[in-house]
């Protein structure tokens, strides 16, 4: 097999990992030309980018993307938290933390798994694991948002539309399709919030929160109600996903589950993690992870080299359950980390262990499947 030419093309390469443990050793930082790319890899380098003052999650030139300005899908985009830096950043970034901090874990918990074992009993028989993967997540979130339960289903179609229209690589249907899809879920909220202003939801919470520090733009209140959608769409996908590929390579860690298996699903996340890399804007010059950087130059930060360094994680091929001081650096670091962690985790153990409870046989499943094409996300593709 041969090895990935580059840390893009590793995402969606049958085993990229040999592939990051050398990017590691010889080259945890440097320049692509090719790609035009600074490229952190090493756990030290990552950090220093995460935590750089002078890295931005966006180009400060374009900070919505230029196919998306004008339309629902911008102004959702523009109004993100992990969108955005700044003076506003953090206090919204701590009523978002808030608010999600908020959920009871018994309450996720029950909706996760009420909603998994409802979609598995549509998955199978039919081999439909990808729609599956993709639901569950949407149906889990907007339920805790504070959506009836009637429409869901189209919360996730939409959810999906809005997701796809996000990317580089989108098609001119697939952005039209994102913004109405925007608009939609624009609407949704406002009437939701409108209606349960003192609720008990998710949105409701955030929205209290928002005010503690000062906010009451029910349109920022909006987009990042619908950000927890959008965030937790692909990146639990690839943990249900990804998790179900080690049980078919390693089918004895069946046997641990579903007692281990939440634990299982945490060391997935670092060991194939669903998001594998993540990109950083120089706002202006500066000397980052060791390296003189321009303004305007962007660096590819591989999380998922990150969560292999032996330095960060001691035998880091070893895939260990239990492992302990587990370092991942999958759902980011610093003032851009995602507080959504341990709710995207509830959610694919969920997920997985209804399908176990089904009669999903992992050994069935191929070991080496193919990946969905993307830039970023690492989800295999069972069935179409």
């Amino acid at each position: 097999m041969n090895p990935p030419l580059n840390p893009i093309q590793a995402v969606t390469h049958p085993d990229p990992y040999g592939y990051y443990a050398r990017l590691v050793a010889e080259r945890p930082v440097h320049r692509d030309e090719t790609l035009g790319l600074w490229i952190a890899a090493g756990a030290e380098a990552v950090a220093s980018v995460l935590g750089s003052e002078a890295c931005r999650v966006r180009p400060p030139r374009e900070p919505v993307p230029k196919a998306l300005v004008g339309s629902p899908a911008g102004e959702i985009f523009r109004h993100l938290v992990r969108m955005n830096d700044g003076a506003g950043h953090c206090p919204f970034k701590r009523a978002v933390a808030a608010a999600l901090a908020s959920i009871d874990p018994r309450n996720a918990g029950g909706e996760a798994a009420c909603w998994a074992v409802h979609l598995a009993k549509e998955a199978q028989p039919s081999g439909d694991l990808a729609h599956f993967a993709f639901a569950l997540p949407a149906y889990v979130v907007g339920k805790l948002l504070g959506v009836a339960d009637d429409r869901l289903g189209e919360v996730a179609v939409w959810t999906a539309a809005f997701v796809r229209c996000l990317s580089s690589a989108s098609s001119a249907a697939e952005i039209a399709a994102g913004k109405l899809a925007a608009g939609r879920l624009i609407d949704l909220f406002r009437s939701s919030l409108a209606t349960a202003p003192a609720g008990h939801a998710l949105l409701a919470s955030l929205a209290r929160e928002a005010g503690r520090v000062g906010c009451d733009d029910t349109d920022v209140i909006v987009a990042n109600g619908i950000g927890f959608l959008f965030q937790a769409y692909e990146a639990t996908a690839g943990l249900i996903g990804n998790t179900l590929v080690l049980l078919a390579k390693q089918p004895e860690r069946r046997a641990g589950a579903p007692d281990g298996l939440d634990a299982i699903v945490a060391e997935v996340a670092r060991w194939d993690p669903p998001v594998q890399n993540t990109r950083r804007f120089l706002a202006h010059d500066a000397v980052v992870a060791g390296q003189a950087m321009k303004e305007g130059e962007a660096i590819l930060v591989v999380l998922a080299a990150a969560n292999r360094d032996p330095a960060a994680n001691p035998a880091p091929e070893r895939f260990d359950p239990y492992r302990a001081e587990r370092r991942s650096f999958t759902f980011g670091l610093g003032v851009h980390a995602c507080p959504g962690e341990k709710l995207a985790n509830r959610i694919a153990t969920a997920g997985v262990a209804a399908l176990l409870a089904r009669g999903l046989a992992p050994r069935s499943l191929a070991a080496a499947p193919r990946y969905r094409p993307s830039p970023n996300t690492r989800i295999p593709v069972f069935a179409e």
